[in-house]
């Protein structure tokens, strides 16, 4: 009789703590990305980043001249910057 209690008291304990992340309301996101014109400034961000280091990789491959990489480079940076200068003026503005 003690036995099954305690079969039965460890069975929802087991099912309690494997069901917590089907009761949390609302999908799992990152701080920030809730809003979505963050959310797409992030991408915008992400994706800046990769194309500066693209052009670090071509550049190390001699697929592009020291003056090509450096025009590329100081364009990609300058949008970079922009990017990151929009979501700061997009979280302040979050903030209040």
């Amino acid at each position: 009789m003690l036995e099954a209690f305690l079969a039965i008291v460890l069975l929802a304990a087991v099912a309690a703590w494997i069901s917590v992340p089907l009761r949390r309301s609302g999908p799992p996101s990152e701080p920030g990305l809730e809003d979505p014109v963050l959310a797409e400034l992030e991408a915008r961000k992400q994706a800046k980043y990769r194309e500066i280091r693209d052009t670090e990789l071509d550049h190390a491959q001699a697929k592009l001249s020291g003056e090509e990489f450096a025009r590329q480079d100081a364009e990609l940076r300058r949008d970079a910057i922009a990017i990151l200068k929009e979501i700061d003026a997009a979280e302040a503005e979050r903030s209040g």
